[in-house]
């Protein structure tokens, strides 16, 4: 048993345990145990705030995103719907428009055709004073033709205008 050298390994081992038993070597190294544990526990608690933190600001920039995202749909929809308006509009001012062009442009043919009208009844009122003075001038002589000529002349003007 003495000459095993397991034997003397436990024997130093025991020694070696008393020397740290009686200088304290336990309390040592269990207080830098302790003090380790602690800052472990230190780290993994500021490990656990910055990482709820962390995640904080990831909800707070997916909520900033979706507000910003909606935003973004409101202002392409008000800008889609303000496009149709002023469409909208644009045609409607441009019917109003071809309307009154063409409601011009019926009065203008109107008016010319009224003045076409009145050109031509007063030319041939012309003509028929010119034939029938001719007409009356060389069929009737004298002082009843003058009488006759002056009054149909101006029946014949009453008439026509």
């Amino acid at each position: 048993m003495f000459a095993e050298p397991e034997f003397w390994v436990a024997v130093g081992f025991v020694i070696l345990l008393g020397v740290f038993a009686y200088f304290g070597i336990h309390r040592t190294v269990l207080t830098t145990l302790d003090h380790r544990s602690d800052r472990i526990k230190a780290e993994l608690d500021d490990a656990r705030r910055l990482k709820d933190e962390a995640a904080k600001l990831l909800a707070e920039y997916k909520a900033r995103h979706a507000t910003a995202e909606r935003e973004a749909q409101d202002i392409i929809a008000s800008a889609q719907a303000e496009a149709e308006r002023i469409a909208s509009e644009a045609k409607t001012k441009m019917e109003d428009f071809v309307a009154r062009r063409t409601k011009t442009a019926e009065s203008k043919i109107a008016l010319a055709e009224a003045q076409a009208l009145a050109d031509v009844r007063a030319a041939a009122a012309n003509a028929a004073v010119t034939a029938a003075s001719t007409i009356l001038s060389q069929s009737v002589k004298g002082q009843i033709a003058d009488d006759l000529l002056a009054k149909g002349i101006s029946e014949v003007r009453e008439k026509l205008n």
